[in-house]
Parts: C-alpha cells; structure tokens; sequence
C-alpha cells in the first residue's frame, strides 16, 4: 500500500520530481530519462510506466529556465529510448516471443498479447503508428511484431514515424502549456486527465467486449 501511494504520488507530482532530478543530477537527467522510455517501450514486463504524461512533464518542465533542461536534447533522447526499446521489444518477439507468454505469464500476460494481435488485425502496420498512443498496447506492439510476419524494415519506419508523431505533438504541448499559470496550479488535474485520455480506447473496448456482439 505504501509503494502504491508513493507511485501514485510520483505521477500526480510529475512536474515536481522531475524538476527536482534535473535540479540534482544535471546533464544526468537525460540518461535517467532514456532509461525510463526505453523500460515503458522495450521491455514487456513494464507496460506500466506513464510514458504519455511524462513526455508531457518532461516538456513542462523544460520551459522553467531554472530546470536547466533543454527540450530539443530531451525531445531527441526520448525518440532515440523510444526507437532502441522497439527494436529490442521486436527483436525479443522474433527470437523467444512464443515462449515467453507460456513461461511468465503472469509478467507476460496471454491476454494482452491477444489484444494486441487484435489490434494488428484492425489496423495492420498502421497500428505501429497508432499503439504509440495507447499505453500497454505501445509496449506489446512491438513484441507482437516481432512474433509475426511483420518484416523489421518495415516496421522501423511505422516506428519511426509514430515516434516522430508521440513525442512530437505531446513535448511541445508541454512545453507551451505547462509555464502557464492556470497548468501549473492544476498539474495533477491536467495529469489525470492525460492518463484517462490515453486510457480512453481500451477503456472503450473493454465495455465493447463485456457488453458482447450485439444481436
């Protein structure tokens, strides 16, 4: 319970902790913040971390000029995390993705690589693209990538435009929005609401799939 409400502490105060890392670690920051992207999207056994609003605080916390942070630097760093987790999250996927779900399935759950297959299937490579904006889902695609018939190629430029397009439009809306006085009085309100935007799809599918087919 403790750690839960320590996480939880960690995300709504984003801002502030990652202020307080940059203040601390200086240049150093930068290799705390690749490690973290490329966790979210690299390795399947952390689909949990806040990949959309941290690209957001990460932004917010560029505009203080005290922060010392530069956003293009960090913008650059968390495509490059971004592009090294989804070639090894492919890579493992080609090599061991079939055995992984039967061995640790309660770290590599059946079911989320279902849906990601899923996913696949309604949007076909597109759905590199897509995942990007879909936590858990962003972490998996890759793996299920790398399990399929998706040739690598291929699947480095949907990658790459799709970090292009995450890190893109969400950094500079942090960036811009998050030295405004109205977001910074309410940095944890605008924080959930990211997470329940990013959410929202599954969120969306989930009711579709309780609900069932309809007659």
């Amino acid at each position: 319970m403790d750690l839960l409400k320590q996480l939880l502490d960690v995300v709504l105060h984003l801002q502030d902790h990652l202020f307080d890392l940059t203040t601390r670690y200086g240049t150093g920051f930068y290799g705390i913040l690749f490690a973290i992207i490329f966790a979210e999207t690299g390795l399947v056994v952390t689909p949990f971390l806040p990949g959309d609003s941290l690209v957001f605080a990460v932004g917010a916390v560029a505009a203080n000029p005290k922060s010392g942070l530069n956003v293009w630097v960090a913008g650059l760093v968390m495509m490059g995390a971004a592009l090294v987790g989804d070639t090894v999250n492919y890579w493992v996927g080609r090599t061991v993705g079939e055995h992984l779900p039967r061995r640790f399935p309660r770290i590599v759950r059946p079911e989320y690589i279902r849906k990601t297959h899923a996913f696949f299937e309604k949007y076909g490579s597109k759905a590199v693209i897509i995942a990007r904006f879909v936590p858990i889902v962003r972490t998996f695609t890759p793996f299920v990538a790398g399990m399929g018939t998706m040739p690598f190629p291929r699947f480095m430029r949907y990658s790459i435009v799709g970090s292009l397009l995450w890190i893109g439009l969400i950094l500079p809306c942090g960036w811009f929005f998050g030295g405004r006085e109205f977001v910074r009085k309410r940095f944890e309100v605008i924080v959930l609401a990211i997470i329940f935007m990013s959410l929202l799809p599954m969120l969306v599918e989930f009711v579709k799939a309780r609900r069932g087919p309809k007659r």
